[in-house]
């Protein structure tokens, strides 16, 4: 059978009643990172009743990977999805809503989107007989969305030449990654009565300061497109009517492939450094609990050349663009494998009471799924 013959027919068995009910059940099974278990019990189930093995890789108690392969020798391409959210911002509101072919719902957009679409993808090429199955693999894990400990867990075990993640791209391909920094600044004063604030040294008042300090530093200007530093947290202490004595910021700080953590961590340091000589008895602790390098793939690459073919017929544009997000992409390249970032929804409603994805792009991105891994080498 001819290559197109064989894209034909897995695109015929592609369903998209399917696929628009899965998406719908798995928003509607709640799955933050650490509590995965239901939905990863819902995914093995319709993964064996179509006939596939399935492998659990423990990860934490009653916290595990689905691995699930086609074909007859190792994948050395794996679809990976990830299946735990964010919390939900309201825990009677968080499920699948469906209007005019618009899905909206927690995790509807990062990442159950994707997994439906990978799921669908690959029970269609599971319809091909085995000597035509391509030797590929399907990762469905744990934890992105906190430490990546799934992703850890699987590539201490296996380490294969490409994976395709399904996060939201709004279909674009992104053969580029942005890094990531998380900063911790912490300031310390001396806690005294509220109404004597003059015996105290109000942390928040210095964190405020070094804030406004720390904006000020060419690299991370708004205008740059090298750097995007946004506050996540800023919490104190908590002890009554009382001036705080701790005060505590998470900083994320997303990077241009170009540029290194490590850049950016020289680069605090320094904007910092004489703070102390403007901000009366400052006491401040920085640390960077995490980091990771963006990269950009070489160009044509198997993978471009299959879309390239595969985008015109989907009456799609082909628009590479690198991801802005941190992903378990980053864990994947230090690994020494090379992922391709592509799936539907967008990054802009992720992880807000507005997500939402179309049923039209996810069922796209089924069909691009199905082709890439009948394109792996």
């Amino acid at each position: 059978m001819s290559g197109d013959a064989r894209l034909d027919r897995v695109w015929s068995a592609i369903n998209p009643q399917r696929l628009r009910q899965s998406l719908l059940e798995m928003i509607d099974i709640y799955s933050p990172s650490g509590k995965e278990e239901d939905i990863q019990l819902y995914l093995e189930g319709i993964l064996q009743a179509a006939g596939l093995k399935v492998q659990r890789q423990l990860v934490e108690d009653d916290r595990y990977n689905l691995i699930s392969t086609l074909g007859s020798t190792p994948p050395q391409l794996y679809l990976v999805g990830h299946v735990d959210t964010v919390p939900a911002w309201d825990l009677d509101d968080y499920g699948a809503q469906e209007e005019w072919g618009i899905v909206r719902g927690l995790g509807s957009a990062d990442m159950k989107g994707g997994c439906a679409a990978m799921l669908e993808a690959f029970l269609a090429l599971a319809t091909l007989p085995l000597e035509q199955q391509p030797a590929v693999g399907l990762l469905l894990v744990v934890g992105e969305e906190e430490n990546g400990d799934g992703s850890e867990r699987f590539l201490e075990s296996c380490t294969p030449n490409w994976v395709v993640i399904g996060e939201p791209t709004s279909l674009s391909p992104c053969f580029g990654h942005y890094g990531y920094v998380e900063a911790q600044l912490v300031t310390k004063g001396r806690r005294s009565h509220s109404s004597l604030p003059e015996l105290g040294h109000n942390a928040v008042e210095s964190m405020l300061q070094i804030l406004l300090q720390l904006g000020k530093a060419p690299l991370f200007s708004r205008d740059s497109q090298q750097v995007f530093y946004s506050i996540r947290e800023l919490s104190s202490s908590r002890a009554g009517f009382v001036v705080p004595d701790r005060c505590e910021a998470l900083i994320d700080l997303h990077l241009s492939p170009e540029i290194s953590p490590e850049q950016v961590k020289a680069a605090i340091r320094e904007q910092l450094a004489g703070a102390g000589d403007v901000i009366p008895d400052l006491q401040l602790d920085v640390s960077f609990d995490f980091s990771a390098s963006g990269y950009q793939l070489a160009a044509q690459q198997w993978l471009e050349q299959v879309l390239e073919k595969i985008y015109p017929k989907l009456n799609l544009p082909l628009q590479l663009s690198p991801f802005r997000s941190h992903s378990d992409g980053n864990l994947f390249f230090a690994a020494g494998v090379q992922p391709l970032i592509l799936g539907p929804g967008s990054l802009e409603t992720a992880h807000t009471n507005e997500e939402q994805t179309a049923l039209a792009e996810v069922e796209a991105a089924a069909r691009i799924y199905a082709a890439l891994c009948l394109g792996a080498p």
